[in-house]
C-alpha cells in the first residue's frame, strides 16, 4: 500500500508556503494527504553546502530577476493574491520550526502550519522575535505556554535536527522538498511532476 507523499518544509521559504496554498488542491484531486515534515532549511544548507538563491546567485542578476518573474508567473497561475514579502526577510526560524515539531506532538500542526504561513507570507510579521510568535499563537486559538514550554524540551530540538537529517538522506537540499515513495521532488514548480507521480502510484 502506498505511503502518503511527504512535504518537507520551513516557514522560512516563500515557496514552501505557495506550495502550502497549492497542496490542498492536488490531495483533493487524488485523495492523499500530504504528510508535514518540519525541518531546518539553514541545517539543511549546512549539511549540503547550499546556500539562498540571493547568496547563491548574488553575482547573476539576471538569474535572480528570473526567479522574481517565475515566483510571479506561480503566484499569478494559482491566483495567490495574498502574498506579501516578509519585510523582515530572511527570518531565524529555528524557534518557529521547533514549535512546528512541538504542534505535531501535539496533534494540531495543521493549524499552527496554517497560522505560520499566514502571518509569515500574508499578513507578514517578525517570526523571530518571541514575544511576536506567543502573541500570534494566542491570535490563533493555539495553546501559546504549552508549545513554547514543549519547544525547548530536548526531545523536540532532538527530533527537529533528525528530521532535517532524514530529509538530506532522502537527498534533500532546499525547501520545498517532497518525497513521494522513494523519489524526491524539489521546488514548488515539480508540483504538477508531484501530482502525476501520485496518480501513477495508485493506478499501479
Amino acid at each position: 500500500m502506498a505511503t502518503d507523499p511527504i512535504y518537507y518544509f520551513d516557514f522560512g521559504s516563500p515557496n514552501a508556503y505557495l506550495a502550502h496554498r497549492v497542496l490542498p488542491g492536488i490531495e483533493q484531486r487524488t485523495g492523499v494527504r500530504f504528510r508535514y515534515v518540519p525541518v531546518l532549511l539553514g541545517g539543511l544548507f549546512k549539511l549540503t553546502g547550499n546556500q539562498a538563491p540571493m547568496l547563491a546567485f548574488a553575482t547573476i542578476p539576471h538569474k535572480l530577476a528570473y526567479e522574481r518573474l517565475e515566483m510571479e508567473r506561480f503566484i499569478t497561475r494559482h491566483g495567490l493574491n495574498a502574498f506579501q514579502m516578509n519585510p523582515h526577510f530572511p527570518v531565524n526560524t529555528l524557534q518557529l520550526m521547533r514549535l512546528a515539531v512541538a504542534a505535531s506532538a501535539d496533534d494540531v500542526l495543521s493549524a499552527y502550519a496554517e497560522a505560520m504561513f499566514h502571518f509569515m507570507w500574508e499578513e507578514p510579521r517578525k517570526l523571530d522575535d518571541p514575544a511576536v510568535i506567543a502573541a500570534t499563537l494566542m491570535e490563533a486559538g493555539l495553546p501559546a505556554d504549552r508549545l513554547m514550554a514543549r519547544a525547548q524540551e530536548p526531545e523536540i530540538k532532538a527530533a527537529l535536527l533528525a528530521n532535517t537529517q532524514a530529509a538530506y538522506e532522502h537527498g534533500a537540499f532546499g525547501i520545498p522538498s517532497f518525497m513521494v515513495g522513494d523519489a524526491l521532488y524539489f521546488g514548488k514548480d515539480r508540483l504538477a511532476d508531484i501530482e502525476a507521480a501520485i496518480t501513477g502510484q495508485q493506478a499501479a
